[in-house]
């Protein structure tokens, strides 16, 4: 399998994709949706966990009798598939920078880069005033930067859901990175509506997860 999964559809890294955006799963849930039979994506599964991209885990059957079912999910080699850019070297810049300017320098650079951005998704959004299309379009700004980000609806609200960090580490290092993309998203998304975070994957989650909740005023 090659270095990083963009680089071909095969039938492993589809695989791999499907749990990256979608969360654990069965195998046969996954033959279904894949296409092909349950022991050729047993065979496949074998080979991930073998290499250990994948683990299996007991999935919750309290509300169900029968047999414990398992399901795959991601190892943390299986997550580092999905390129993070330029990891280490974000990182060990993050330590530099912090030794040289201080936590204070470090908030320069991060405001910087957040006005960088703020100027070109606004500029991006300019004329859309319907607030799912301006949803859909930040979600297309931020999947061109390698979050595969999408938007769903639930209810009266969107949810913008990010199913990867490429700069997960840098994030992980310094949680500014993520206060900042917070406050800039409700900048971008207008005062029609309120964004909170419901899932964080620096935290630990298995990707962020961003709330849009029209105000009643709006």
């Amino acid at each position: 399998m090659s270095e990083s999964i963009q680089d071909g559809p095969s039938t492993p890294e589809r695989i791999l994709l499907r749990l990256k955006t979608r969360g654990p799963a069965a195998t046969a849930e996954l033959a279904r949706e894949l296409g092909m039979s349950a022991e050729a994506a047993r065979q496949q599964l074998q080979k991930l966990a073998a290499d250990g991209l994948i683990a299996g885990r007991q999935a919750d059957t309290a509300a169900r009798a029968g047999r414990p079912r398992q399901d795959w999910e991601l190892s943390a080699a299986g997550h580092a598939r999905f390129p993070d850019t330029h990891a280490q070297l974000t990182v060990q810049l993050i330590g530099s920078i912090r030794q040289l300017f201080g936590e204070s320098g470090l908030d320069k650079l991060i405001h910087q880069r957040e006005c960088e951005m703020r100027r070109d998704y606004q500029r991006q959004c300019a004329g859309i005033s319907s607030l799912q299309k301006r949803l859909e379009k930040l979600a297309e700004l931020r999947s061109a930067e390698g979050y595969m980000a999408r938007v769903e609806k639930q209810g009266r609200d969107w949810l913008l859901i990010e199913d990867h960090c490429p700069i997960c580490a840098a994030a992980s290092t310094c949680q500014n990175f993520c206060r900042s993309e917070l406050q800039l998203f409700g900048e971008v998304i207008g005062p029609q509506a309120e964004v909170t975070r419901e899932e964080h994957l620096p935290a630990g989650g298995r990707r962020c997860v961003y709330r849009v909740r029209r105000l009643p005023h709006a």
